[in-house]
């Protein structure tokens, strides 16, 4: 866990067959609240999903309690740090999926593809047979991939299947021995991609265990294939090698992520808009977001936190897919 940083941050999932989630949820949310820990996990009939922050001790305890249920005790868990907490509250949502991809009968926890660490997974996409798919939605991947990587562009997780059925004869094209190689923020995006592969008929299929979060935590940097920054479901925004933090900022209109050049601009408004979201934007949600905006100034004069502060999370790992956090 992390020992620099007052606040440890947990990025967590696990596919596994929960007959019913709805009972698991008050006990967990019970749990969060009282020891003090804030941000979001969703509960499917597939597993559980989500990132949350609180003390060492405080995540500890939650940690012990997921990996208590059933076919959780190897419960994938990414640790980071941070100075103040990110998160504004709890929630432990119900979900039809922890990471919505839409598409009936996909089971990660009955088949998917290959695990590779970190370790390997250099040479994985150094061989030129390899290729090499970012799972992520388009404005993480503006942020930064791994060199070489394929961008589907993809505003959502749900778009994903649609773009690969579309461009599968041309992928497969690039080799007599193709081999599909995906990452994604912490696992469960590529995880999920390489089931759907499967049941496309694809054998071949990799992904990296833990994403690119453990990748940048275990690989060092001179030894790295990663470029740029890896955008995070929170508001550290992003991190880089080591999980140092990153230094971008986050739009809290759209959630995505804005730097100076950004907030240079006429378009740019703290809370309101940003030159990303501008066009999305309509006058009537401008006026909503400045009123917010304001609200929370006045809590902060007051030292209080106003509630409406947490905003609705990136369409997401959260993660990615209605989820703010892999």
């Amino acid at each position: 866990m992390n020992q620099q940083l007052p606040i440890t941050v947990a990025a967590l999932y696990r596919f596994a067959a929960f007959d019913s989630p709805e009972l698991l949820q008050p006990p967990l949310l019970r749990l969060c609240k009282q020891l003090g820990v804030k941000g979001t996990l969703l509960l499917a009939k597939e597993g559980v999903n989500g990132t949350i922050a609180g003390s060492e001790k405080a995540i500890d305890g939650v940690i012990r309690h997921i990996r208590a249920l059933p076919g959780c005790s190897n419960l994938d868990v990414k640790y980071s740090g941070a100075m103040e907490m990110p998160f504004y509250r709890m929630k432990v949502r119900l979900k039809k999926e922890i990471v919505t991809l839409g598409i009936d009968g996909i089971d990660p926890a009955r088949e998917v593809g290959t695990y590779v660490q970190p370790s390997d997974w250099n040479a994985l996409i150094n061989d030129p047979d390899t290729i090499l798919i970012d799972t992520r939605n388009d404005y993480e991947v503006g942020l930064g991939s791994f060199e070489g990587a394929i961008d589907p562009k993809t505003k959502a997780f749900r778009d994903f299947p649609a773009w690969f059925r579309e461009n599968r004869a041309a992928l497969s094209a690039r080799s007599n021995k193709p081999k599909f190689a995906m990452f994604c923020t912490g696992g469960i995006r590529c995880e999920k991609s390489t089931a759907f592969l499967k049941a496309e008929g694809i054998d071949d299929v990799y992904h990296l265990e833990g994403g690119i979060l453990r990748y940048l935590e275990e690989i060092p940097q001179d030894e790295s294939k990663w470029q740029g920054e890896c955008f995070v479901f929170d508001e550290r925004v992003s991190v880089g090698h080591g999980l140092t933090l990153g230094d971008k900022q986050l739009c809290h209109a759209c959630r995505r992520p804005i730097d100076e050049q950004d907030m240079a601009t006429d378009q740019y408004v703290e809370g309101i808009s940003c030159p990303k979201c501008y066009d999305e934007r309509s006058d009537e949600d401008r006026r909503r977001f400045a009123e917010r905006q304001k609200q929370i100034a006045l809590a902060k004069k007051r030292g209080e936190q106003h509630l409406g502060a947490e905003l609705p999370t990136a369409d997401k790992d959260g993660f990615g897919d209605g989820n703010n956090g892999e």
